[in-house]
């Protein structure tokens, strides 16, 4: 509900008005309450984007939060995510925002790219707290338990590493992440009070709206959902996607026809994309990468002040003429070799 002040709300940083514009929800049995809008840290490094600023990154951090955004989620996987972050927070009240950050998604190279071993996951996080610059983080999340070798050993090796951190007070809440939504139920059910947090990403978007069918099982849980990627990895965008996209060629192709119908009607995609994602009830938060201050800002617009009466026009048209059916890519494996 828009209108309250959050905890997470400082009297003399924050821009109150906006504050109390953003909505905030529980994120399942924790005791946070998250902005409906969360900035992702994959976008704040070159890992999307060659040409991606530094300092016009910090200035977004910063911007989104004293807006009202107090979720941040990054990984060491981001390339310089948690350097920046670290660099941009030191002129953040600590107070200000909840941070969480993953392991056992490290490097670009395919072969190294996945550990779940308990070392390297013990080794990640306190690399992370000390690029971030923190004593402790809020969340600590397993990242793509899809990839991992079984969920035997998410279970009994790499979550009770990130036990061992909530214990010792540098973490106060564990999830877990993935693209396949049957793995992250699985694993959510067979990690029952131990996992608080569920990330699903692109999959529920004007593409595909596989995580549709999974909430009731996520709520019955009581783990609090984070819902990611409405823009799907940049497809449901005017800019379109990147020559990575793991994406088949005819689900590419469907996200191109609904950016050029946008461009031709003077309409922004990435906004009706996340507008769309958003009325998933059930979701505490909608996680999205935000590299520059002109996309937090079309999604600030989303979020509180919906569509106008032309982009509503379009996306009608576009629900019942491009986007008519549920793509998948696969799995999270398929992107595996997308930045190669």
């Amino acid at each position: 509900m828009s209108g309250s002040l959050p905890a997470t709300f400082v009297k003399g940083f924050h821009d109150e008005e906006q504050v109390r514009r953003m909505e905030y929800r529980d994120l399942g049995k924790t005791g946070l309450r998250v902005s409906t809008l969360a900035l992702g840290g994959a976008t704040l490094s070159n890992l999307f984007f060659d040409d991606f600023d530094r300092e016009e990154g910090i200035r977004t951090v910063h911007e989104a939060i004293k807006s009202g955004i107090n979720y941040i989620d990054t990984a060491p996987f981001y390339g310089k995510s948690e350097e920046l972050l670290g660099q941009a927070l030191k002129d953040v009240p600590r107070e200000a925002y909840y941070i969480a950050t993953k392991v056992a998604r490290y490097e670009m190279d395919p072969k190294k790219m996945f550990n779940y071993t308990a070392e390297k996951a013990r080794e990640s996080v306190k690399r992370s707290l000390k690029l971030l610059g923190l004593d402790r983080v809020d969340v600590l999340q397993v990242h793509d338990v899809d990839a991992a070798p079984s969920l035997d050993m998410v279970l009994n090796e790499t979550i009770p590493v990130l036990e061992e951190y909530v214990k010792a007070g540098k973490a106060r809440f564990i999830g877990i992440t993935a693209y396949d939504v049957d793995i992250l139920k699985e694993c959510a059910e067979r990690a029952k009070g131990r996992v608080h947090v569920v990330l699903n990403y692109a999959r529920y978007t004007l593409l595909d709206n596989t995580l549709l069918r999974y909430m009731k099982d996520f709520e019955e849980l009581g783990v609090g959902i984070i819902c990611a990627a409405a823009h799907s990895l940049g497809l449901l965008s005017n800019g379109g996607p990147k020559a990575w996209h793991p994406g088949s060629k005819e689900l590419q192709d469907v996200g191109k026809r609904g950016a050029q119908f946008c461009r031709e009607n003077g309409v922004e995609l990435g906004k009706l994309a996340m507008y769309y994602t958003m009325q998933l009830e059930g979701a505490a938060t909608f996680l999205i990468g935000i590299p520059n201050r002109e996309l937090l800002r079309i999604n600030l617009a989303a979020v509180r002040d919906g569509l106008t009466p032309k982009e509503q026009e379009v996306l009608k048209y576009l629900l019942e003429n491009v986007f008519t059916k549920s793509y998948s890519w696969g799995s999270t494996l398929s992107t595996v070799n997308m930045f190669n």
